[in-house]
């Protein structure tokens, strides 16, 4: 089952706070895929861009325009469990 996003909130150093249905809650650092995927480097160089994060209709994705997106599998597997 696809994991569905209840909450996603930008956090500052590039990270994601995201809450799933389930009441999973993750912080996913997006540094990693800055560094490893060219169209996500936008997220640093473009002003104001990484904090425009939003959710997809069906709530299984993030992303921040046609080039930059993260399905919401990755960050549930991904992402550092809150305690």
């Amino acid at each position: 089952m696809i994991p569905r996003i209840k909450t996603l909130k930008p956090l500052s150093d590039f990270r994601l706070y995201v809450a799933f249905d389930d009441g999973r809650a993750v912080i996913y650092d997006v540094k990693e895929d800055i560094k490893e995927i060219d169209s996500y480097r936008d997220l640093e160089s473009v002003y104001g861009l990484f904090e425009c994060a939003r959710l997809d209709e069906s709530r299984t994705c993030v992303y921040w325009n046609d080039f930059i997106d993260l399905p919401s599998d990755t960050l549930y597997n991904y992402g550092k469990v809150e305690a």
